[in-house]
């Protein structure tokens, strides 16, 4: 049985859920349409109710404690609960309808979701969908999004998995930078080749060669590097080097004729490799706005990026 004390906390836990979110109480007060100052008063009056401190608060920056992060996650558990309850009541009504957070790679958002999802919204009036780049881990709880697109030849198992397709890495060069540089034979020649990687860490530039038993392990380098697909493509177009890039994002260009492919006999590898999951966590109840964007992924998407990458 819930006691009256867990019943008044409900409000000032869902406040505090979006003020980690946002990262910050001016943004969460925005959000709630209230003043920041009532805001922290609710933050303290919560903290004072748990007997913890939640926050350490400097003029700069709001970092959560541990005890926070604790409080965090079972409150997240507890809201998403909650919202279950919510749509399984709305469940009756027969056009699916609410908010649905969408996750999915930089690269994937621009080249693939975002014409995929514009005949999603006008056959779905009622659903509101937000599209949010991510790439990397996520943790979908923490960050509350409902599911997620990855690029990975290991997806997350605490997920619901379900294989969209596969994705494979393209080498390319303008045809002009090809005329002036020649055309690399082999992945050492890469290292007298200018390169256009992602720049997201230390290790982009450490390109993995495999064909049959051969294995390559290649240093790249270059004057531009960019963690953005289509400004990474810009540059390879222009002449700037040879870029890396998803079989997704490139395949216009190659049908064009303005890119050419480089060492199409090797297959490159890097944590942006493998299928094309859609995840999401395991539930017994999946809301119905939820419910027909995987069928409609599921029934639409596969071919779509087997046309693609042939």
């Amino acid at each position: 049985m819930l006691n009256q004390k867990l019943i008044a906390l409900l409000p000032d836990l869902a406040s505090f859920i979006l003020v980690v979110n946002e990262g910050s109480f001016t943004g969460a007060a925005r959000k709630l349409g209230v003043t920041p100052s009532a805001l922290s008063k609710t933050i303290t009056r919560l903290e004072s109710a748990l007997n913890v401190k939640l926050f350490e608060r400097t003029t700069r920056k709001l970092i959560i404690t541990q005890a926070g992060l604790k409080v965090f996650d079972q409150s997240v558990l507890m809201v998403n609960a909650a919202q279950q309850a919510v749509d399984l009541s709305l469940s009756d009504h027969s056009e699916p309808s609410g908010t649905l957070t969408v996750a999915a790679p930089e690269a994937f958002l621009n080249s693939v979701l975002q014409p995929f999802v514009l005949p999603f919204l006008k056959q779905y009036p009622e659903i509101q969908l937000k599209l949010r780049a991510a790439d990397g881990n996520i943790d979908l709880l923490k960050m509350g999004i409902d599911i997620a697109f990855k690029l990975t030849d290991k997806p997350d198992e605490l997920l619901v998995l379900k294989k969209v397709g596969e994705t494979n890495l393209v080498l390319c060069a303008s045809p002009a930078y090809i005329s002036e540089h020649g055309t690399p034979l082999t992945p050492q020649d890469l290292e007298h080749h200018d390169c256009l990687y992602l720049a997201e860490t230390e290790t982009d530039n450490i390109w993995d060669f495999f064909k049959g038993d051969e294995f390559y392990t290649i240093p790249v380098h270059g004057r531009y590097a960019v963690n953005h697909s289509q400004m990474r493509l810009q540059g390879v177009k222009e002449g700037l080097g040879i870029g890396i890039f998803h079989d997704f994002v490139i395949g216009e260009a190659l049908e064009k004729g303005e890119v050419i492919q480089v060492l199409t006999d090797w297959t490159l590898k890097s944590n942006y490799h493998g299928d094309i999951a859609l995840q999401y966590p395991q539930s017994k109840y999946i809301p119905a706005r939820l419910r027909v964007f995987i069928d409609y992924v599921m029934a639409t998407l596969p071919s779509k990026l087997a046309r693609a990458s042939s």
